[in-house]
This record gives structure tokens, sequence and C-alpha cells, in this order.
């Protein structure tokens, strides 16, 4: 008996859609963890969208087990952190074995004051299901069974052909968002290619069910003995359920691998004991690091796996789909609402192609170490690995996987260069920090206050030392073209006083963001840095918010 009972959504024939003519702002394709991220946010936006997928249920086994703290920090801001985090296993640590003695150990979160671990474990169709009640609440109409087989894009919109049911359906789309996979059926409709590599390896996992005291770690281990050669991963998941990856080299045959009397004795070798476990789920899967050139095709914007691809050994695959479509929907609703030119989407391909070539480069590095294809590789492996059991530094060279990080989109041209001089990591371009504040009484995050909309940060000794011609500044950005909402950030808080006071109740949003009184920081609506300076000046912080929108 299984952990979980995999929901049949409805199938909703398309008569309204056929009966309602002309087109449709927003479609997006695929109804995995990146397509439903994009339509909650689209609805958060406050745009209409129609969701396609053309199965009818969530993904079947862990699949995308490995949730980073900046996905976390993003499914916050869409509605689903605190229940995403109550049902997975929070993680920090992770040990490296060779043999089986320990070489190497890495913890995510070394400091405190962060709302979110650094990692936590959950099955991809828990996540998915959680997405889907979410997107539904917010008015998303989601459509099960309905494949699209045909997109012919236009002079202004984008024509695609429907397979339902109940026959064939056209619809026409302003934009569409294409979060159909790696197989990506719109890319190969368009005949774009994506480019990279394929490695030549594969890895069996497996979800077992099973009581085991090992803790809330993420261990690996080159050459363990009950695996003799190769390589083995292993996550606690919700539920009592493990996920155990084993290398099996490429000429391993799939589906002989797959079979239980092949599965379970590496299974009992690897607990080396008689403890009862049950299979839950099996798969075998090959890796490749390849992107498109462009993630934008015209109207049609590709995010995820659709768009590009890495190993397993990083996380970086579902975390890096949900940093695309967090840089994508804000700008998509601008260009949608007439605020932004249309060239401001043209900035999603540039911000997020370097992302992955970042993630794609660290993954084929991780990659290259855990998995190496010639003998000489393989002996430089083993003698670091050896050296790092005593020597710490060989400890540095040892790459289990360089885990997910938010890309630092320090190229990005819709940032503002500094004039200032600042320290630590807060540069325009970075993800935020976060950190303990309190609003009006009650305790809360300086993430979870920002966030949707472009902000303007102010750090200052206390509320009351903003004059009214600032606080008329403010009001004046709040009512623009495209708003802005000032908060202020103080180490005693304040009232209100028609604008919104954080205090810095540790002093640690004051350190990570090197904050003397006075500095203001723009914040984008992804909680990406725009600009900051020493001191406000409502000029610059127009010209800052005219080049993060491409209103220059």
């Amino acid at each position: 008996m299984g952990t979980y009972s995999y929901p049949s959504f409805p199938y909703t024939p398309p008569e309204d859609l056929r009966s309602t003519p002309g087109r449709r702002p927003l479609v997006i394709v695929g109804a995995g963890p990146v397509g439903l991220a994009a339509a909650i946010d689209a609805r958060l936006q406050g745009l209409p969208v129609l969701l396609l997928d053309e199965d009818q249920s969530v993904s079947v086994g862990s699949r995308a087990v490995c949730y980073a703290k900046r996905a976390l920090e993003i499914l916050d801001r869409l509605g689903v952190g605190d229940e995403a985090c109550a049902k997975g296993v929070g993680w920090n640590v992770g040990r490296t074995f060779f043999g089986e003695q320990e070489v190497y150990r890495f913890d995510l979160v070394p400091q405190p004051g962060h709302r979110r671990p650094g990692m936590i474990n959950l099955q991809q169709y828990h996540l998915e299901e959680m997405l889907v009640a979410r997107a539904r609440a917010l008015g998303v109409d989601i459509r099960w069974r309905y494949r699209v087989v045909s997109v012919q894009p236009q002079a202004d919109h984008v024509r695609l052909q429907v397979e339902t049911p109940d026959g064939m359906l056209q619809l026409d789309a302003d934009w569409l968002v294409a979060a159909d996979g790696a197989r990506s059926p719109i890319r190969r409709a368009l005949g774009l290619e994506i480019d990279g590599r394929i490695f030549m390896d594969r890895f069996l996992i497996a979800d077992v069910v099973m009581q085991a005291d090992y803790p809330a770690e993420r261990w690996l281990w080159f050459d363990p003995p009950f695996h003799r050669g190769q390589t083995v991963l292993l996550h606690k998941q919700a539920d009592n359920v493990w996920r155990i990856d084993f290398q099996l080299g490429w000429d391993a045959d799939p589906e002989e691998e797959k079979k239980p009397e092949k599965v379970l004795p590496r299974i009992r070798a690897m607990l080396g004991d008689e403890r009862p476990f049950e299979l839950e789920w099996v798969s075998i899967y090959t890796f490749q690091c390849r992107r498109m050139k462009d993630f934008r095709a015209g109207r049609v914007l590709f995010v995820g796996d659709a768009a590009h691809q890495v190993s397993p050994f990083g996380a970086r695959g579902a975390n890096s789909g949900f940093q695309d479509t967090d840089d994508l929907m804000w700008k998509l609703a601008l260009v949608m609402r007439g605020e932004a030119p249309d060239a401001l989407l043209d900035t999603y391909s540039q911000d997020r192609t370097y992302a992955a070539d970042e993630n794609i480069a660290n993954s084929t590095r991780s990659t290259d170490f855990i998995t190496p294809k010639s003998r000489v590789s393989k002996v430089f492996r083993n003698a670091v690995l050896d050296l790092a059991r005593e020597q710490p530094f060989a400890r540095m060279l040892v790459n289990s996987g360089r885990l997910s990080v938010p890309s630092f989109l320090v190229q990005s041209r819709l940032s503002t260069p500094d004039t200032d001089t600042f320290a630590g990591d807060m540069v325009p371009g970075a993800p935020m920090a976060d950190a303990p504040v309190r609003e009006d009484g009650r305790d809360g995050w300086l993430l979870g206050a920002l966030g949707g909309r472009f902000t303007l940060l102010v750090f200052a000794p206390e509320a009351a030392a903003l004059g009214p011609s600032k606080r008329d500044a403010f009001a004046t950005l709040a009512h623009g073209a495209i708003p802005v909402e000032s908060v202020v950030v103080t180490p005693t808080g304040g009232e209100r006083s028609g604008i919104r006071v954080l205090q810095d109740t540790q002093g640690l949003a004051a350190q990570r963001y090197d904050a003397a009184a006075g500095a203001v920081y723009l914040i984008r609506p992804d909680q990406h840095v725009a600009a900051r300076w020493r001191e406000f000046d409502a000029g610059r912080v127009r010209a800052a918010l005219a080049r993060a929108t491409c209103n220059t």
C-alpha cells in the first residue's frame, strides 16, 4: 500500500471556450510545478490565465525532491510556502563519504536569522497538489486532458490547436508560456533547438517506505561497501519515504534494473539489516546539461525544463524553473497592461540564460566529479577524496553537487550601477537577503513584507525622522504610472502614519544591507535589488525605476 493516493482532476469540456470568441490574454501549457507557479503568479498580478495540461493528475514518484531556500521564498510569495515546509523535511547539513569514512560536510544556512532552511525534501506530487489547490483558489482556469498539437505564431498572437476528448479546439493567445517539460512539444513544433551535453550514465531512483533513524541530512557516498565503484545518494522525504539514487553506469539495461529482483538486493545491502521496507516507486534516469539559445520566441516564452536542463546533482532543475517564473511574470504583467514596452520581455531571456549558464557550469562540474568518464579522472577524483579524510584544503575540492543558489543578476541591464560605496552582497541584481522584522506588533520576515510590486526600502533611525518632504515624495512614487511602495526599516519601529514601518528587531536587516541611516534600496517585484543609494533622491529613484522597466 503506497503512502500517497493520486488525485484525478476533473475534465472540463471545451464548449465554453468554443462559444466565447476572441483571444485569450495568457495561455500557459504544462501544469507541473513551474507552470503552476507561473499561473499563480499571473493571478497575483491580476492577469486572467488559462492553464492547459494533457494529463489529469500530478506527477508520479518523487522526481524533483529538493527545494532550495530561494525557491521556498518564492513559494512564500505565491502562498504555499508554509504548507510545503510543514509537509517537507527541512535540512541544512550535507555529508559526503568515501567508502565508509566521512570526508566532507557542509551547512547551507550557517547564519541565524533566516525564515527558511537551506533545503526541504518533498515529493513533487505533494507540491503539485498544493499548487493546484492554490491556483484554483485564485481563479486559474485549469483544463486537464487538453493536449497542444500545433503552435502557429501570428503577427500579434499565437494560434494553438488543442486536442481534447471532445475533439479539436482552436485557441488564440496574446501570450503563450511554455512550461511543457524537457521534451517540450511546443519547442519542437516551432523548430527550436536545445544545445548542450548529454551524460553517458544511468541512475536508479528508488522511493522506499521504511522506519529509519538516519538524520534529516543529505548523504552521498563515493564507492560505498554496499555498491562498490559507484555513487549513492540518500534523502529523507515526507511520510517516511526515503529517496535513494544508485549510480548504475551507461551499460546498465534500464528495464532489467527496474525489476524488483534487481532493486531489492541493492536496498538490503545498503541498509545492512533486516528492517522491513516497501518499494513505492522505481525509475531510471539519464541526464543532460543544455539550454535553448533564447528563452523567447516572439510571443512564446519558455520556462523551466522546456528552456534548460541540468543534471540532478545540485538540485538546480525545479529550483531554477521557479526563478524563471519569478523573473518573467512581473515583466509580462507590465507589458500586458501597457505599462512597459515589449523590450522588457527580452530581458527575461537575457537574465535567465545568464542564470542557466551559471547552473549548467556548476552542474557539469559536479557531474564530472561524481561520475568521472575516464580512468584518469576517476584516479584524480579518488585522490581528492582520499586526501580529504585528513587535509582541510582537499575538502574544498570535493564536489558532491554544488547546491542550488539564486543567481546574482549583476549583468542585468535593468540594474542601476552603484554610485555610492556599499559592503556586503546586496549589489544591484542580487536576490534579497531575509531578516526578522516586526510590523504593527507582529513578528515577521523582511521578504514576507515585500514582493509582487516595486518597493523602496528606506533605512532610518526612527520613523519620525522622515520629514514632510520625504513623505510627500514617497506618496508621489506610490501614485505613479508604475506604483512604488515605500517601506521604512528602523531599529525601533513606530507608528504607520501613512507609511509602512518595519522594526529591524535584531539589527540583521541593516547589517546584511550595509544600511547606515538614510540608505535606500529600490527592490524589484521579484525581490531582486534594482538600485541602491546612501541617501534618498526622488529623481534618481524615478530614473532607476524607468531603467528597471525599460521605460527609458
